[in-house]
C-alpha cells in the first residue's frame, strides 16, 4: 500500500475575503505538511495537493468542517512520494480564467453532467461532436477517440476558437471533457452563450472516467497530462490501451514528456528514453548550442547538486533514487 496520496478537487462557491482566506489556507497546508498548488478566488477553490495518507485525510476532514466545502468531491490517487516540490496557495481573480466579456458563472449556467457510463455511451453516437476542453499539448499525448483537437495553449483562447471552428456543429450534441472537470464547468457555459443548445460534459473529468469500475477508461487513447511531477497518468485500463504520441526527435511511439535541459527554454517535449539519452534532454540543436555558450543554464547542474546532497546525507528515498538514476542513465555531461 502506498504511503502517499494526491488529491484533485475544486468547487465554485463564493468565498468572502478570499485574499485573507488564501493566507490562512497556506498556513493550514504547511502546518499539515502538504505540498501542491491551490488557486483561491472570490468564485471558489481549485487545488491539487500531495501528502501522506494521514496528512491528506486530515486536510479533507479540515475542509469539510467548513459548511462551504462539506460536499467537496476529492479525486484521490495513490503515490509513492509527493507530486510537488513545494506548497503554493495563490490568490487570483478567478480559478479558471476567461476574458471579462467571456466569463460565465457555473452555478448559473452550465452544461448537462454525464456519469462515466453515460459519457461512454454518448461517445458512440453518430449525432455528437466531441470537444477536448484542454490545451493542445495535453491533447497530443492522449484524448478520447474522435475528439476535436483545440488549437489553444490558454483557456482564454477557447471562446474565439469556438466561433472559428465549431459553428457548423450547432445542430449536434456537444460532448466536452477535461482533466478533473473544472474547465468544462466554464467551457459548457461558454458554448451555451455561443448558441449551442445541447451541451454535455464528463462529470469528474478524465481521471474519474479512468477509475470507473465498469467503463475502465475505454475509448481513451494515450495518457492523460497532469500538472504535477508525474506529468502523465494512465487512463485506459483495458487491453485497448495504446500510445498515440511520437518522439519529437526520432518519430517513434512515445508518451514521455520531458523538460528541455536548457533552463532558459525548459520546453516540455515528447521524447523516448533512447533519444533523451542521445540528445541529453535537449528539445533542439539550438538549445544544445545555447548551453555550450551559457553552461550555467544547464539543468543538469541542478540535478547534480541535488544528487550530491542526497548522497552526502545518505538519503535513500524514492525521489533521491529517481534523480540519481536519471543522471546516471540519461546524461553523460
Amino acid at each position: 500500500m502506498n504511503k502517499y496520496r494526491i488529491l484533485l478537487y475544486y468547487k465554485f462557491i463564493n468565498i468572502e475575503n478570499s485574499e485573507e482566506f488564501s493566507k490562512e489556507h497556506l498556513k493550514l497546508c504547511k502546518d499539515i505538511g502538504l505540498k501542491g498548488r491551490i488557486l483561491i478566488a472570490d468564485e471558489g477553490i481549485n487545488g491539487t495537493v500531495s501528502g501522506t495518507v494521514e496528512q491528506t485525510e486530515k486536510y479533507i476532514n479540515q475542509l469539510k468542517r467548513d459548511d462551504r466545502f462539506i460536499d467537496m468531491i476529492f479525486k484521490i490517487d495513490e503515490a509513492n512520494d509527493h507530486a510537488f516540490k513545494k506548497m503554493y496557495v495563490r490568490h487570483k481573480k478567478s480559478i479558471i480564467t476567461l476574458l471579462p466579456e467571456d466569463d460565465v458563472n457555473p452555478n448559473k449556467k452550465v452544461g448537462k453532467y454525464l456519469k462515466p457510463k453515460e459519457f461512454y455511451q454518448m461517445l458512440q453516437r453518430d449525432d455528437v461532436v466531441i470537444v477536448d476542453g484542454r490545451n493542445d499539448y495535453e491533447y497530443d499525448i492522449g484524448h478520447f477517440r474522435g475528439a476535436i483537437r483545440p488549437n489553444v495553449s490558454n483557456f482564454k483562447e477557447f471562446p474565439k476558437w469556438i466561433d472559428d471552428n465549431l459553428s457548423k456543429y450547432k445542430n449536434k450534441k456537444v460532448l466536452t471533457y477535461c482533466t478533473g472537470g473544472i474547465r468544462c464547468e466554464k467551457l459548457t457555459g461558454v458554448l451555451l452563450d455561443h448558441g449551442f443548445d445541447d451541451v454535455y460534459h464528463l462529470e469528474g473529468g478524465i481521471v474519474t472516467y479512468g477509475k470507473d469500475p465498469e467503463v475502465r477508461g475505454r475509448l481513451w487513447d494515450g495518457k492523460c497530462y497532469v500538472f504535477d511531477e508525474r506529468i502523465s497518468v494512465k487512463i485506459n485500463n483495458t487491453d485497448e490501451d495504446i500510445v498515440i504520441s511520437k518522439c519529437t526527435h526520432c518519430g517513434e511511439e512515445s508518451d514521455r514528456y520531458i523538460n528541455c535541459t536548457n533552463d532558459d527554454c525548459h520546453k516540455q517535449h515528447i521524447c523516448c528514453e533512447k533519444c533523451e539519452k542521445e540528445q541529453e534532454g535537449f528539445c533542439s540543436h539550438n538549445c544544445r548550442q545555447y548551453i555550450l555558450e551559457h553552461p550555467e543554464r544547464d539543468a543538469r547542474l541542478r540535478l547534480k547538486e541535488k544528487a550530491n546532497m542526497y548522497k552526502r546525507y545518505n538519503q535513500n528515498h524514492e525521489k533521491a533514487k529517481e534523480i540519481i538514476n536519471k543522471l546516471d542513465k540519461n546524461y553523460s555531461a
